[in-house]
């Protein structure tokens, strides 16, 4: 399985008091859809921090976003593995196709591939 990035997901209800607080560590918006707002240094797009106030199109917030190179290959491997499957494997309208699996400690990993 080929990972591309792993991006932490943080909780927050104030963006612009996170996007100034990870500012002055060097990071600025590369994305924002208002529930969810994605920060990178930059010139270095694959360092990232999102910021989360909720997931819009899922039933939980995940801990934490990884990239894989097939979304398709990692679902069917932790459907094999009996994992729980939180989200299922869908195609989001911002371009991602993506589901959310519960790690062995109870955190919920959103897995995607970019569209």
């Amino acid at each position: 399985m080929h990972v591309r990035r792993v991006v932490p997901n943080i909780p927050s209800q104030s963006f612009d008091e996170s996007a100034q607080f990870y500012g002055v560590l060097g990071f600025e918006e590369v994305m924002n859809h208002g529930w969810i707002m994605t920060l990178a240094p930059t010139g270095n797009p694959e360092v990232q921090v999102s910021v989360m106030a909720e997931d819009q199109t899922a039933p939980v917030a995940p801990d934490l976003s990884i990239e894989v190179e097939d979304v398709d290959a990692a679902y069917a491997e932790m459907t094999a593995l009996g994992a729980e499957i939180v989200h299922p494997l869908s195609d989001e309208e911002w371009g991602v196709r993506r589901f959310f699996v519960r790690d062995p400690n109870g955190r919920v990993v959103n897995v995607l591939s970019h569209s």
